[in-house]
C-alpha cells in the first residue's frame, strides 16, 4: 500500500494547514498573547528559575573541568561546581549593588543640589551656539527648580498609595526572585535526573531515527543559546569594563553608574549600545559638556571594535546569519514579546535560521516536483 506521505496531494494539504494555523493566530493574537501571559504568570517563578539555572550552568560546568577535575565522585564534584558557580553570581551582585547604590544616591542628591547651575550651564552653552534662551523659557524652568523639594514633597502626598502599591508589587517581585533563585538551585542540582527522563520519554515516545533528528535539533538549539548568552555577558563585562577605565583615566564623574547603564544596554542587539550611549552622554552633560563629548567620542570607537573585532572573536560563526534578519528579528520580537523578544532576537532568528538550512531547505529540494 502506498504511503500516504506519496500521495500527490499530501505536501498541500500540509502546507494549506500551516497556512491556516498561522492566519488563525495571527488574526487572534492579541487572545493567544493573553493566553500565554496568564501561563507565564501562574509559572513565571519555575520558568525564572530555569533560566537562572540555564545561565548559571555554563560556569558551573567551567568549574567542573577546571577546579574540581581531580574529584572522582560525580556528584561531589557536581554539587561543589554549583555551590561555587552560585557563590559566585551572589557575590558579583552584591559587589555591582554595593558600588552602584551610592553612586546612584549621591548622583540623585548631586543633580538636585545643582540643577539650578546645570541649567545654568546649559542656557550659557545654548547661547553660545546662537540659541536665545528666553525661546526655551529656561529662566520660568530655573525659578521653578528651586522649589524643587516642596514639589517632590506634594507630588508623594498626591500619590501615595500608587507609591504604596507600587512598593507592594516590589516587594511581591523580590520575593518571586528569591523563590525562582532558590528553585534554580534545586534544579541545577537535578539536572542530570531530568535530562535522562526526558531522553528516556522522547525515545519512548518516537522511534530511533525521529528520536536522533530531535536530538540533533535540540544539540544545536543549546549550542546556540548557550554560547549566546555566555559570549553576550562576557562582550558587555568587557566593554563596561572598558567604559570605566576610560571614565577613571579621564577623572569623569559617576563611573560605575554611567559603565554600569553601557554594560547593561550593550546586552540588547543593534539599539542597546546607541541607547546607552545617549543616558550615558546626557548624564554627564549635565555635569560637563566635554566630558559627554569625550564620552561619545570614545563609546563610538569602543562599539565599532566590539563591533568588527571582538563579538566576531568570540561569537565566531555559530550565529553567523547576516544583520539584515537580525534586525528584522529586533523589530518583531520587540512589538510582539518586548524587551524578551528582543534580547532573544539573535538566538530565535540563528536558530530559524537553521531550520531552514538544515530541515525545510533539504526537504524541499528532495520532494518530487
Amino acid at each position: 500500500m502506498k504511503n500516504i506521505k506519496d500521495k500527490p496531494w499530501f505536501n498541500n494539504a500540509v502546507a494549506l494547514s500551516i497556512a491556516v494555523v498561522l492566519y488563525v493566530l495571527l488574526t487572534n493574537w492579541g487572545a493567544f498573547r493573553g493566553s500565554v501571559g496568564t501561563f507565564f504568570h501562574y509559572f513565571s517563578p519555575v520558568i525564572l528559575g530555569a533560566i537562572i539555572a540555564y545561565i548559571v550552568n555554563p560556569l558551573s560546568g567551567l568549574y567542573g573541568r577546571t577546579i574540581f577535575c581531580w574529584i572522582k565522585k560525580e556528584k561531589a564534584k557536581v554539587f561543589l561546581s554549583n555551590l561555587l558557580a552560585f557563590v559566585t553570581v551572589i557575590l558579583f551582585l552584591v559587589f555591582l549593588l554595593l558600588m552602584l547604590i551610592p553612586q546612584l544616591i549621591e548622583s540623585v542628591a548631586t543633580f538636585a543640589g545643582n540643577l539650578d547651575g546645570y541649567v545654568a550651564s546649559f542656557r550659557t552653552m545654548l547661547e553660545s551656539l546662537g540659541v536665545s534662551a528666553t525661546k526655551l523659557d529656561l529662566d520660568k524652568f530655573i525659578s521653578s527648580s528651586e522649589s524643587l523639594i516642596d514639589t517632590i514633597t506634594d507630588f508623594v502626598k498626591k500619590n501615595l498609595s500608587v507609591i504604596l502599591s507600587t512598593s507592594v508589587g516590589v516587594g511581591k517581585g523580590a520575593v518571586q526572585l528569591l523563590i525562582s533563585f532558590l528553585l534554580s538551585i534545586y534544579l541545577l542540582a537535578d539536572k542530570a535526573r531530568l535530562k535522562r527522563g526526558a531522553e528516556r520519554f522522547l525515545m519512548a515516545s518516537m522511534s530511533g531515527a525521529k528520536y536522533e533528528k530531535l536530538a540533533k535539533f535540540l544539540r544545536r538549539c543549546h549550542s546556540i543559546l548557550n554560547r549566546y548568552i555566555v559570549f553576550n555577558l562576557l562582550d558587555s563585562l568587557i566593554v563596561g569594563s572598558a567604559n570605566a577605565i576610560f571614565m577613571a583615566i579621564v577623572g569623569m564623574p559617576y563611573v560605575g553608574l554611567v559603565s554600569f547603564v553601557v554594560a547593561v544596554f550593550n546586552l540588547i542587539p543593534t539599539f542597546g549600545p546607541v541607547i546607552g550611549a545617549i543616558i550615558g552622554g546626557f548624564i554627564l552633560l549635565m555635569v560637563n559638556p566635554w566630558h559627554a563629548l569625550a564620552f561619545l567620542i570614545f563609546t563610538t570607537v569602543l562599539q565599532t571594535i566590539d563591533g568588527y573585532i571582538l563579538k566576531p572573536k568570540l561569537f565566531g560563526d555559530s550565529l553567523g546569519v547576516s544583520g539584515l534578519w537580525i534586525l528584522v528579528g529586533v523589530i518583531v520580537g520587540g512589538r510582539a514579546f518586548g524587551v524578551v523578544g528582543i534580547l532573544l532576537a539573535i538566538p530565535a532568528v540563528a536558530i530559524l535560521d537553521f531550520l531552514y538550512r538544515e530541515y525545510l531547505l533539504p526537504w524541499l529540494e528532495t520532494r518530487e516536483k
